[in-house]
């Protein structure tokens, strides 16, 4: 059994470890790209109250910089692999380079930070699949526009898109920072269908241990305890990042936009909450199969030592009783071999 562990916790150590992209002793800002990550491509939004548009963006060139009507424009990227359109976008902006750096280290953890007129967020994404596995998402929210950048493509982001287009609620009317709440918010819902699927897991692991699983059933409870614990890493910090979204003064976020992160704070409680009961769960489990395993060994012991109990005298009968003695020669004799009722 411990053969099977240690992979799963060095699998572990690996997931929380920083990879960084940048040589050691780079100067801060430096935006190192992982040469296997895929190509931007861009897509915009472009709307207020009365009108909305929609169209990718064909080379970074065709980026022009913030807007300077009323819209609000939000620009999405998917994909970072090209570091020259990355440092466009933050020249077109004026993004802080320490900011971007953080958007190609994939391996941060979400958190809010404020870099002069620019608000910088950070929050994992759940990829549902097999396994657990997050994807990165930043964030910069401007007085008038949003820019998100994605590891690559497909998100839980298109809700907020038919919003856009339909004008379904008050994302076409409010400004920005509307508009990055909402997207913030359907990242943070996307983290409970993934946790209903771990809840049907565990109870199907509940069910194969008290039906006299085999012992290979411990190897999907310890990939449990490893996804449960990564899915608790990433919801952790949303708390502390949300709460300073709707506590810290900022000209960027306006009051009626505090309300709704709230409640944003509010699901992230929750879907902690739900994290660690099934955690708790999963190591009940675990104790469950090694008591179950445990009684198995015990009755099968009781039994051998039963048949042991029965057959160790009939051993010792036939262990000295089948040696080779001549009866004749003195003092060798052995007793009862010349009986008439000898054994």
């Amino acid at each position: 059994m411990i053969r099977r562990i240690k992979p799963v916790i060095s699998t572990i150590a690996k997931q929380i470890l920083p990879h960084r992209r940048s040589r050691l002793g780079a100067k801060p800002g430096t935006i190192a790209v992982d040469p296997k990550a895929p190509k931007p491509t861009f897509h915009l939004f472009h709307y207020n109250a009365t009108s909305v548009e929609e169209r990718p963006i064909e080379t970074i060139d065709d980026i022009s910089g913030p807007p300077t009507d009323d819209h609000v424009q939000w620009i999405n990227v998917d994909g970072l692999g090209d570091a020259k359109a990355i440092f466009r976008i933050g020249e077109l902006y004026d993004l802080h380079p320490l900011a971007l750096e953080d958007v190609v280290n994939t391996h941060q953890r979400p958190k809010a930070q404020v870099y002069g007129d620019c608000l910088f967020i950070v929050v994992g994404m759940a990829v549902i699949g097999e396994r657990f596995q997050t994807e990165q998402v930043s964030i910069f929210l401007g007085p008038n526009y949003v820019i998100t950048f994605q590891e690559k493509k497909g998100d839980c982001l298109e809700p907020v898109r038919n919003r856009l287009r339909k004008k379904i609620g008050r994302v076409r009317e409010a400004g920005a920072d509307y508009l990055a709440y909402s997207l913030i918010d359907a990242i943070v819902d996307h983290f409970f269908p993934v946790l209903e699927e771990y809840g049907d897991r565990v109870e199907r692991e509940e069910e194969l241990i008290y039906a006299g699983a085999s012992k290979t059933s411990i190897v999907p409870l310890q990939n449990l305890k490893k996804d449960l614990f990564l899915l608790r890493k990433t919801i952790w910090p949303y708390r502390e990042m949300l709460s300073a979204l709707q506590r810290d003064p900022n000209p960027l976020i306006t009051d009626a936009t505090r309300v709704y992160l709230r409640d944003c704070y509010d699901h992230a409680v929750h879907l902690l909450d739900l994290t660690e009961t099934f955690r708790e769960m999963v190591a009940d489990l675990r104790d469950l199969y090694m008591t179950m395993l445990s009684n198995r060994t015990n009755e099968t012991m009781r039994v051998l030592t039963l048949m042991a109990t029965i057959f160790i005298p009939l051993t010792f009968i036939a262990g000295v009783y089948g040696m080779n003695f001549d009866p004749s020669a003195s003092p060798y004799n052995m007793p009862e071999l010349k009986w008439n009722y000898g054994y």
